[in-house]
């Protein structure tokens, strides 16, 4: 290598002295090594050979972005792109055997999620075609829908879009304003939209591409509405016109993604066959008779929805990996730029070595790790209940929750992230050429995307409020009454501030016993998941008066509650993740990558602590000193982690054929190391020019 340590044109605050090298003294009798390429495998998870294959598609020129193209190139490149996947297979591993699928449903989606590297607009129109438009298909349709509408599906005869969210209505799927209503005369469903927020909105393949759409709307037979049902829906002809009663419009250029050819539908007494109602859950006989397996109409509404949960899988492993894309940029290029003589009179430091740009850079490189793992074991849990051997109602709705916890942190992490790391990479990562500016402005939507972030962990904390209910719903007076007392005891413990005297009287006089303390796993895990029952426990006491309130007392009562239910969720997933993390310390390829691993995944829980600090404190659960120990440590595993930075997005697996990102190819290294030699050559000869400050000080 050229240059094993350079920087990013994140100029750091001139005489800001560079972060102190790691010593052996400080980690122990032999520096750990990282072993890139065990751990690599060790990242790619269960279906490795799935990602690699996509990864090597990835790879192929005519599979990736063209960087400014006109909003109409984009597009019929990327509808280009989508027959190659065909001609590939690799889309129709989720789809069934009976119609040439292999229905492997972990190998699909973590294949999908790799084609963010190639172009996420190429990844999200597939996603819509095949993610969407044809599980609806596959998952609310029957054996019928399967033969009659899928093999069209999957070789792309039949481009398709995925019509449930309207301008009206985004989270909110149940009160869509689209109806269904069954004409028993004819046979017939009569789709209309009949007011203008009805319209169906910002539906990848509607604006030019799609032939036919999944759509959701209110069914409604002999006067009775029965809640939002699927049905395939042909909407225009061979030559590309809208069948009649059927118009649209299209959503024109966005933020990002403009590959894809959003776009809203509209229909006006658009008659299909009765045939076409997508009826695994419900049905309807030739006379108009509803009928259900389930009887609820809440549960077979949150069980048809249940089906389609893939979507959050797939975004949260393509966020994780666009996230690994950027600190791959930002992390290589930062050992590689140098900026400042802090340390020597002629070699200007590299920039990662500063204190502030490893600051900046690893809790996002933790965090990273930490929601790969996390994301293997949903990935693990979705393919478990998808091909049946977990598939209980209870696996369903645990799957759920982790999907609506994991899928909005992972999100909001990679704009986090590809923000830091282009901020990191100075002017240099605001070039196009360099991608975090592309990568940010397309994952922009993800956090957007099959649920907005915020409505998903409101769902995750109804789930926990939920089980809280359970946990006493048969419990006896006796229970109920030690319970009471349990929790006295504990405000009366940590609000009087006695557990934080105790921590201050072992701790004084050192701030090693305080370190040590908490870097403990079993330390970090109560505290993190102290966290979440408090909070829960808490809100639970606010709400029990709920039930005997009027409904819109009770619903302002909740609403006083939202932001606290959302942070509980947010940490209930924030606790996910660390324990997805100390799970995987255990599959290290070995003792020196484990030291590495486990530095990394107390900088994760360390940075979680320090984040909360404050509700550390004010609920007495961490003194004054124990707090100023966090951040005291977390100094000290930064420092730690500096020599195997590059190792651990080196792990990452993505070459140059997939960042392609100039300045993370070497090219600064070569850059820096011809001006230090120019230098050097320059004050050997002699004829260096004498700096002014120089003569000054020989005058005084």
């Amino acid at each position: 290598m050229v240059d094993t340590i350079t920087r990013t044109e994140a100029t750091p605050d001139a005489g800001m002295e560079p972060a102190a090298s790691t010593t052996p003294e400080q980690i122990g009798s032999a520096t750990p090594r990282v072993d890139i390429e065990k751990l690599g495998r060790q990242l790619l998870g269960t279906w490795a050979d799935a990602r690699l294959a996509s990864r090597a598609l990835s790879s192929r020129p005519e599979m990736q972005k063209v960087e400014g193209l006109s909003l109409e190139d984009h597009r019929a490149r990327t509808f280009e792109q989508l027959k190659l996947l065909v001609a590939n297979g690799q889309v129709h591993k989720a789809f069934p055997k009976s119609v040439g699928g292999q229905e492997d449903n972990g190998g699909n989606i973590a294949g999908f999620e790799e084609l963010v590297a190639a172009d996420p607009s190429l990844q999200i129109k597939s996603g819509v075609q095949w993610g969407l438009f044809g599980s609806a298909v596959m998952q609310l349709g029957t054996e019928y829908h399967h033969k009659k509408y899928l093999p069209g599906i999957m070789s792309l005869e039949v481009p398709g879009a995925f019509a449930m969210t309207e301008t009206g209505h985004g989270s909110d799927v149940a009160s869509v304003g689209t109806t269904a209503t069954y004409d028993p005369e004819t046979q017939e469903f009569v789709i209309d939209t009949p007011f203008r927020a009805a319209w169906k909105d910002y539906l990848g393949n509607a604006a030019n591409d799609g032939r036919a759409a999944v759509v959701f709307a209110q069914l409604i037979t002999k006067g009775v509405t029965h809640g939002v049902h699927a049905f395939y829906v042909p909407i225009r002809d061979a030559d590309g016109e809208f069948l009649p009663g059927i118009g649209g419009e299209d959503d024109g250029l966005k933020g990002g993604l403009n590959g894809i050819d959003n776009g809203r539908l509209h229909f006006t007494e658009v008659r299909i066959p009765r045939t076409d109602l997508l009826n695994k859950y419900g049905d309807v006989a030739e006379d108009g008779t509803y009928t259900s397996s389930i009887d609820s109409p809440g549960r077979r509404f949150f069980t048809m929805l249940g089906t389609l949960v893939q979507g959050r899988v797939s975004l949260d492993g393509s966020a994780v990996a666009a996230s690994k894309i950027g600190l791959k940029i930002a992390i290589t290029y930062g050992s590689e730029r140098r900026q400042f003589t802090a340390g020597s009179e002629t070699d200007e430091e590299v920039i990662l070595d500063y204190q502030r740009h490893q600051r900046r850079l690893f809790p996002l490189l933790a965090t990273t790790y930490a929601a790969s793992f996390a994301h293997e074991v949903f990935l693990q849990k979705f393919d478990d209940v998808f091909s049946g051997r977990a598939d209980t109602d209870q696996d369903r709705q645990d799957l759920e929750t982790i999907a609506a916890a994991l899928k909005p942190l992972s999100t909001w992490h990679a704009l986090d992230t590809l923000q830091e790391c282009r901020e990191a990479c100075g002017g240099s990562g605001f070039l196009v050429e360099n991608r975090l500016t592309s990568l940010r402005a397309d994952l922009d939507v993800y956090v957007t995307f099959e649920g907005d972030n915020n409505v998903l962990l409101q769902l995750v904390a109804k789930r926990l409020l939920t089980d809280f209910s359970r946990k006493f719903a048969k419990a006896d007076a006796g229970a109920l009454a030690r319970y009471v007392v349990t929790q006295a005891a504990g405000r009366a413990y940590h609000g009087t501030g006695l557990r934080s005297v105790a921590q201050t009287v072992k701790d004084f006089g050192s701030t090693a016993r305080s370190v040590n303390w908490l870097q403990e796993p079993n330390t970090q895990r109560e505290l993190l998941t102290d966290r979440v029952a408090t909070m829960i426990s808490e809100i639970a006491g606010r709400l029990r008066s709920a039930d005997k309130l009027s409904k819109k007392a009770a619903a302002d009562l909740f609403n006083s509650q939202q932001n606290e239910l959302i942070e509980a969720a947010r940490a209930h997933a924030e606790l996910l993740q660390w324990e997805a993390f100390t799970d995987a310390l255990e599959q290290a390829p070995d003792s020196g990558t484990r030291q590495v691993l486990t530095w990394l995944r107390d900088l994760f829980g360390f940075g979680l602590i320090e984040k909360h600090l404050a509700w550390y404190v004010i609920h007495g659960r961490l003194s004054p000193q124990r707090a100023q120990a966090v951040t005291a440590y977390i100094d000290r595993l930064i420092t730690r982690i500096r020599p195997h930075a590059v190792d651990l997005v080196d792990a990452f697996g993505y070459g140059p054929e997939l960042v392609r990102a100039k300045i993370a190819t070497g090219a600064e290294a070569e850059r820096q190391a011809e001006a230090r030699a120019y230098y050097a050559d320059l004050r050997a000869s002699g004829d260096a020019p004498v700096e002014e400050k120089s003569l000054k000080t020989k005058k005084r």
